[in-house]
């Protein structure tokens, strides 16, 4: 009778394990992740690749760095808005990455993926984490190529690579590990507008561009308050990150993980999902 029962309802790791293997065969086999891998490749090339380039009046062209790395984090955390250049980094592949997000979920839904896995044994809480898992790891996987093409155009132009290499590891660490936090937030986005396919890609794009917290840190101003938010969290890792960055960091995205995984499926078990 025991065995019977556990064979009729495996456990929590077995069903997850299941469902990643499914998502993860999807990602690798689908030309949308390698796509978005190229993109956030080139983003840093569009970023300082005019860096130094001369003009046909023969003045040069200025980029928006002159360290290679600035394109990677700004020098110190950023909770209100100063210049566009202190934004244009390795937080762009967020947005990005929420694009890829919904592409992905919203494949789901289109094809009737969901509606034949929720009629045959998946739970809604194996769903949204097996979702946030997979698309964490795609914009972890973005955040590297971001990485190789900032140093890759860095070189082509000449950019100055002096940095406290500590701290610039504990910088791209800490923003990879935000990864976990923003592909919660996009995954639970993604549920609530999982009928409206367009709606669900624009939420993604307003979110990850940060615009909303942008205008919250001008009205608090420049405090670590802000990093409460993902968004606050995310430029909080800079190039003068230390362990305690790191740890926010962490810290700040397995809280606003384990919120959003329960919004979400509480909405999933409330509401018609297909």
């Amino acid at each position: 009778m025991t065995r019977e029962l556990q064979f009729e309802t495996p456990g929590f790791a077995k069903r997850l394990r299941g469902m990643l293997g499914v998502d993860f065969y999807r990602l690798f086999h689908t030309p949308m992740f390698y796509i978005f891998l190229a993109i956030a490749a080139f983003i840093p090339a569009l970023i300082v690749g005019t860096t130094g380039m001369q003009n046909p009046d023969g003045t040069v062209t200025q980029g928006l760095y002159t360290n290679v790395w600035n394109a990677v984090a700004a020098d110190t955390p950023l909770y209100t808005f100063h210049d566009m250049g202190g934004y244009a980094n390795m937080n762009m592949v967020f947005i990005f990455g929420g694009i890829m997000v919904s592409i992905f979920i919203g494949h789901d839904y289109k094809s009737g993926y969901v509606k034949q896995l929720f009629t045959t044994h998946a739970k809604k809480q194996d769903y949204m984490l097996s979702k946030t898992i997979t698309c964490a790891f795609a914009m972890m996987g973005m955040c590297i190529t971001y990485l190789v093409g900032a140093i890759a155009a860095g070189l082509l132009v000449g950019l100055d690579f002096s940095v406290n290499v500590g701290s610039l590891v504990i910088a791209v660490l800490s923003k990879m590990l935000m990864s976990f936090g923003w592909a919660s937030l996009y995954t639970f986005l993604n549920i609530i507008f999982r009928r409206y396919f367009g709606i669900s890609i624009a939420s993604s794009f307003f979110f990850g561009t940060g615009i909303l917290i942008i205008g919250i840190g001008a009205i608090l101003g420049d405090t670590p308050l802000i990093n409460v938010f993902l968004y606050g969290s995310s430029v909080y890792a800079c190039l003068g990150a230390n362990i305690v960055t790191l740890v926010v960091c962490l810290v700040c995205s397995a809280v606003w993980t384990a919120v959003y995984q329960l919004l979400g499926t509480r909405i999933l078990s409330k509401c018609d999902i297909y």
